[in-house]
């Protein structure tokens, strides 16, 4: 029966460095008990994928970087998660990813602990998913925060604070990533209201010309006829006069 599989910010298991195991025999599972106390075989994340490369030498072995808004997670997939595995050698990053896989702990030295993640499975998933991640996870660790398990307080001592301003930052992220998505569509709006406007002066402008040319040519068609009406009044004088020369001549 598989592990139910945990969610934790990277930073949180960045820190962790206790290792239980599930019971005596070589295969009994293995847990990373994180400082806010999660018990983790197994993992589910969505987050970015950032980064990827082949790093084996004699067969593939992939390795990329998953963020989150707190930190990176580091993955590693082989011959033994041939999903993963193909995922990742096909992936093109940025892109959103969610994963499930094993937990794994290395340690170098006394002084030195990795945390990685071999996944089982990725899958490409939209930014909304990974919104709705982050929440969920956030409410969790603030669940464990609330009822600290025993080993967790005596092998780290955890700081409450700490770890309540991990939440704040991965929440804070989300309501500037809206803020951002808000003040684009405001630009947007702002935009397109300016094209309107730029469409109502232009129509605004040719009405207006259109208007001063009709003007102008009722203009011409008047000044015209006035110089017909003129010219006529004239001639009607000069025969008028023509008239009364002829009129005094024969008197």
């Amino acid at each position: 029966m598989r592990e139910v599989a945990k969610r934790v910010f990277a930073e949180e298991y960045s820190n962790s460095d206790l290792i239980e195991r599930g019971g005596n025999s070589q295969y009994s599972p293995t847990y990373v008990i994180t400082p806010t106390g999660a018990r983790c075989n197994r993992l589910f994340v969505i987050g970015v994928l950032t980064e990827v490369e082949n790093i084996g030498k004699e067969s593939e072995l992939y390795r990329g970087r998953v963020s989150d808004p707190t930190g990176t997670f580091l993955i590693y997939a082989g011959d033994f998660q041939p999903e993963a595995l193909k995922f990742l050698s096909e992936a093109n990053p940025p892109t959103f990813i969610a994963l499930t896989g094993k937990t794994n702990l290395y340690e170098p030295d006394e002084d030195t602990s990795i945390t990685s993640i071999r996944p089982e499975i990725i899958n490409n998933v939209s930014e909304k998913e990974r919104k709705v991640w982050v929440v969920k996870t956030a409410q969790l660790t603030i669940e464990r925060l609330k009822n600290l398990d025993e080993k967790a307080i005596d092998y780290y001592e955890p700081d409450k604070e700490y770890y309540q301003g991990i939440v704040k930052k991965a929440l804070k992220f989300l309501l500037e990533e809206e803020t951002d998505e808000i003040e684009i569509k405001e630009d947007d709006k702002t935009k397109d209201k300016n094209k309107t406007r730029e469409k109502i002066n232009k129509k605004d402008k040719e009405e207006t010309e259109h208007q001063e040319e009709t003007k102008g040519q009722v203009k011409e068609e008047e000044d015209e006829e006035i110089e017909d009406i003129f010219e006529e009044s004239e001639e009607e004088k000069k025969e008028e006069e023509d008239i009364e020369e002829l009129d005094l001549s024969d008197l």
